[in-house]
C-alpha cells in the first residue's frame, strides 16, 4: 500500500471506454449495488453483471478497459482500493491492484489507449496525480500539481498530455500536465488575467476544445482550437436562459476539421433534461427530446456522425439509442446572429504543415492573424487566443 470543483463536468456514473467498445456502471439500488459491464461494439448491446460476495458502496467508481475488464475504486477506512473485475463463467474474478491512502481521490476519464487509469488525490495545497492501473507495481505517484485540481481531459491519443482545472490563488485556470516529461505543468487557458477558465471537453483528433469561462462577464460556454490562431468564441446559441448546458461528447475522427465536429450537450432546465446538438460552423443549436431512460450525460459519437445514447428502462435494461445530427432544414430552436462572424466565425483554415501538438497558454497567441500556427522549439502546440464576444 502507498501513502499518499466547479465545474468538473458531472460524470453520470456510466463510463465508456476510450474506443467505445465497453461501458461500465454501478447497477442496482439501495444496499444491493454491483458493477455491470456493457458491451457496445456488437450488433446489439448487452450487459454482464459483475457481482462479488458483498454489495458495493454507492460511492464506488467503475471504469471499463478496452480488453473487457472493469476497474473498480472503493473507499475503505480512509484508503482507496483498486481492483480489476472480469467475468469467469458463472462468477466474477477480481485482481487487487493495491491502495492509496489519502482523504479524497477520484478517477480520471479512461486513457486514450484504454489500458490504464489515472486518479486525482486533492490535498490542501496540491493535487497528486496517480497511475492506479496499468503500472508495474500497483498505484504509482506521478506528480504533485500545485493547487486544487478537478476535471480532466486528454489532449492527445497517446495518453501523454492531460488537462486539469487548477484552482490556485482564488482563480481556476486549465493547465496541461505532460506525463511524458515527469509531470511538467504548463498553462493551457489564460483567457483573461482575472477570469476563471475551465476545460470541459477536448477532442484530440481535431483539437476542438469546449470551455467554460467568466471572461465575458459571467459564465459562458465557448470553444477554441488547439493549434489555431483564432480566438476563443462564446456563441449566443449556447446561452440558454434558466438552463444549464453541458457538453458531453464530441465527434471523433475529424482531423483538422474542428468546426465540422458534432457536439452533444446535456440541457437541464425546469422542464427536465433534454438533448442539444451543435456544430461550431453551423452556429445553430438543435434541441431534441432525449430517449426514455437515458443515462443523462452519457453518450458517444461515431466517426460518421451518429450519436449513441445509453438508456435503461424496465422493458430494456441495456439499450442504446442512435440519433443523427438533424439536417440544416430541420427545425432549429435557437440561431446565432449573423453578427457573430465578427467574433471569428469563419471556417478554420487547415495548416499546410500542422505542428506537433503541445499546449501553450491561449493568452499568448495573437488576437488576429492567418496562416499556419508557429512551430515551437519544444515541438508542441500553438493555441487559440481569447475572444469574449458572441
Amino acid at each position: 500500500m502507498t501513502a499518499c470543483a466547479i465545474e468538473a463536468t458531472a460524470r453520470p456514473g456510466f463510463t465508456i471506454a476510450a474506443d467505445g467498445s465497453y461501458a461500465a456502471r454501478l447497477a442496482g439500488t439501495g444496499q444491493a449495488r454491483f458493477p455491470e459491464r456493457w458491451t457496445l461494439d456488437g450488433p446489439e448491446p448487452y450487459a454482464v453483471p459483475l457481482p462479488l460476495d458483498q454489495p458495493e458502496e454507492a460511492d464506488s467508481e467503475v471504469l471499463p478497459f478496452t480488453d473487457g475488464r472493469v476497474l473498480i475504486h472503493r473507499r475503505v477506512a480512509g484508503r482507496h482500493g483498486f481492483s480489476l473485475l472480469y467475468p469467469t463463467g458463472p462468477g466474477t474474478g477480481e485482481l487487487p491492484l493495491g491502495a492509496v491512502e489519502c482523504e479524497r481521490l477520484s478517477l480520471l476519464p479512461p486513457t486514450p489507449d484504454g489500458g490504464g487509469a489515472y486518479a486525482l488525490a486533492v490535498g490542501e495545497r496540491s493535487t497528486a496525480v496517480w497511475l492506479v492501473a496499468g503500472g508495474a507495481f500497483g498505484p504509482e505517484h506521478i506528480v504533485d500539481v500545485p493547487g486544487r485540481c478537478s476535471g480532466g481531459a486528454w489532449l492527445d491519443r497517446t495518453g501523454r498530455m492531460l488537462a486539469l482545472d487548477q484552482e490556485l490563488g482564488g482563480r481556476t485556470k486549465a493547465v496541461a500536465v505532460d506525463l511524458g516529461r515527469g509531470g511538467e505543468v504548463t498553462p493551457l487557458l489564460q483567457i483573461a488575467e482575472d477570469s476563471n477558465d475551465r476545460l470541459l471537453l477536448a477532442d484530440p483528433d481535431s483539437g476542438l476544445l469546449l470551455i467554460r469561462s467568466d471572461a465575458p462577464g459571467h459564465d459562458r460556454l465557448g470553444w477554441g482550437v488547439l493549434g489555431s490562431l483564432r480566438p476563443v468564441r462564446f456563441p449566443e446559441c449556447l446561452r440558454l436562459a434558466d438552463c444549464a448546458v453541458t457538453p458531453f461528447a464530441v465527434q471523433p475522427g475529424q482531423v483538422l476539421m474542428p468546426e465540422g465536429c458534432a457536439v452533444a450537450l446535456r440541457i437541464d432546465g425546469a422542464a427536465g433534461t433534454w438533448l442539444g446538438m451543435w456544430r461550431p460552423a453551423g452556429r445553430q443549436l438543435a434541441q431534441l427530446a432525449a430517449p426514455a431512460g437515458w443515462v443523462a450525460g452519457a453518450g458517444l459519437w461515431t466517426r460518421d456522425g451518429v450519436l449513441r445514447l445509453p438508456y435503461v428502462t424496465e422493458e430494456v435494461p441495456c439499450g442504446v439509442a442512435r440519433m443523427e445530427v438533424p439536417e440544416p432544414t430541420a427545425p432549429l430552436v435557437i440561431t446565432e446572429p449573423a453578427q457573430a462572424e465578427a467574433a471569428g466565425g469563419e471556417p478554420y483554415a487547415r495548416p499546410e504543415h500542422p505542428p506537433l501538438r503541445r499546449p501553450v497558454p491561449l493568452q499568448q497567441a495573437p488576437l488576429t492573424g492567418r496562416g499556419a500556427p508557429p512551430r515551437l522549439s519544444t515541438g508542441g502546440y500553438a493555441a487559440v487566443p481569447a475572444e469574449s464576444r458572441g
